[in-house]
Protein backbone atom coordinates (compact mmCIF):
# COMPACT_ATOMS: atom_id res chain seq x y z
CA UNK A 1 0.00 0.00 0.00
CA UNK A 2 1.48 3.52 -1.41
CA UNK A 3 0.80 7.47 -0.25
CA UNK A 4 -0.63 7.29 -3.39
CA UNK A 5 -3.08 5.00 -3.24
CA UNK A 6 -4.75 6.22 0.19
CA UNK A 7 -4.39 9.67 -1.54
CA UNK A 8 -6.61 8.94 -4.57
CA UNK A 9 -9.18 6.82 -2.22
CA UNK A 10 -9.55 9.45 -0.24
CA UNK A 11 -9.88 12.02 -3.05
CA UNK A 12 -12.60 9.39 -4.93
CA UNK A 13 -14.24 8.89 -1.68
CA UNK A 14 -14.67 12.95 -0.97
CA UNK A 15 -16.17 13.24 -4.82
CA UNK A 16 -18.42 10.04 -4.34
CA UNK A 17 -19.67 11.90 -1.04
CA UNK A 18 -20.19 15.05 -2.61
CA UNK A 19 -22.59 13.49 -5.83
CA UNK A 20 -24.46 11.59 -3.10
CA UNK A 21 -25.04 14.73 -1.42
CA UNK A 22 -25.48 17.38 -3.73
CA UNK A 23 -26.54 15.49 -6.77
CA UNK A 24 -28.11 11.86 -6.22
CA UNK A 25 -30.23 13.04 -3.16
CA UNK A 26 -32.36 15.80 -4.81
CA UNK A 27 -33.06 13.68 -7.36
CA UNK A 28 -34.37 11.43 -4.77
CA UNK A 29 -36.60 13.64 -2.93
CA UNK A 30 -36.73 16.43 -5.74
CA UNK A 31 -37.35 14.27 -9.00
CA UNK A 32 -39.01 11.06 -7.23
CA UNK A 33 -36.14 9.37 -8.55
CA UNK A 34 -33.87 6.80 -5.92
CA UNK A 35 -32.39 4.89 -8.05
CA UNK A 36 -29.01 7.48 -8.17
CA UNK A 37 -28.80 7.13 -4.26
CA UNK A 38 -29.13 2.98 -4.60
CA UNK A 39 -25.88 3.12 -6.64
CA UNK A 40 -24.54 6.04 -5.68
CA UNK A 41 -24.26 5.27 -2.17
CA UNK A 42 -23.53 1.81 -2.59
CA UNK A 43 -20.20 3.06 -4.38
CA UNK A 44 -19.84 5.59 -1.89
CA UNK A 45 -20.11 2.62 1.01
CA UNK A 46 -17.53 0.75 -0.84
CA UNK A 47 -14.76 3.96 -1.04
CA UNK A 48 -15.72 4.60 2.63
CA UNK A 49 -14.63 0.84 3.95
CA UNK A 50 -11.73 0.97 1.52
CA UNK A 51 -10.84 4.17 2.97
CA UNK A 52 -10.72 3.27 6.44
CA UNK A 53 -8.62 0.02 5.62
CA UNK A 54 -5.98 2.05 3.96
CA UNK A 55 -6.13 4.59 7.06
CA UNK A 56 -5.60 1.71 9.38
CA UNK A 57 -2.70 0.13 6.96
CA UNK A 58 -1.14 3.56 6.95
CA UNK A 59 -0.84 3.80 10.73
CA UNK A 60 -0.11 0.47 10.81
CA UNK A 61 2.79 0.76 8.62
CA UNK A 62 3.85 3.80 9.85
CA UNK A 63 3.46 5.97 6.66
CA UNK A 64 0.95 8.09 8.84
CA UNK A 65 0.51 9.27 12.09
CA UNK A 66 -2.59 7.83 14.84
CA UNK A 67 -3.53 11.97 14.96
CA UNK A 68 -3.47 12.21 11.09
CA UNK A 69 -5.92 8.74 10.77
CA UNK A 70 -8.51 10.06 13.08
CA UNK A 71 -7.88 13.61 11.19
CA UNK A 72 -8.45 11.83 7.82
CA UNK A 73 -11.24 9.36 9.23
CA UNK A 74 -13.85 12.66 10.58
CA UNK A 75 -12.80 14.79 7.38
CA UNK A 76 -14.59 11.97 5.04
CA UNK A 77 -17.38 12.56 7.06
CA UNK A 78 -17.63 16.48 6.53
CA UNK A 79 -18.43 17.75 2.76
CA UNK A 80 -14.96 19.10 1.03
CA UNK A 81 -13.89 17.47 3.68
CA UNK A 82 -10.77 15.13 1.92
CA UNK A 83 -9.97 17.58 -0.29
CA UNK A 84 -8.59 19.57 3.11
CA UNK A 85 -6.34 16.41 4.12
CA UNK A 86 -5.20 15.86 0.25
CA UNK A 87 -1.81 17.93 0.48
CA UNK A 88 -1.00 16.34 4.00
CA UNK A 89 -0.89 13.15 2.56
CA UNK A 90 0.94 14.16 -0.24
CA UNK A 91 3.79 15.49 2.26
Amino acid sequence: MSKTLLRYTALLEGISWLVLLFIAMPMKYLGENPLPVKYIGMAHGVLFVLLVFLIVDAIQKKMIEKKFGATLFIASFIPFGTFFTDKRIRN
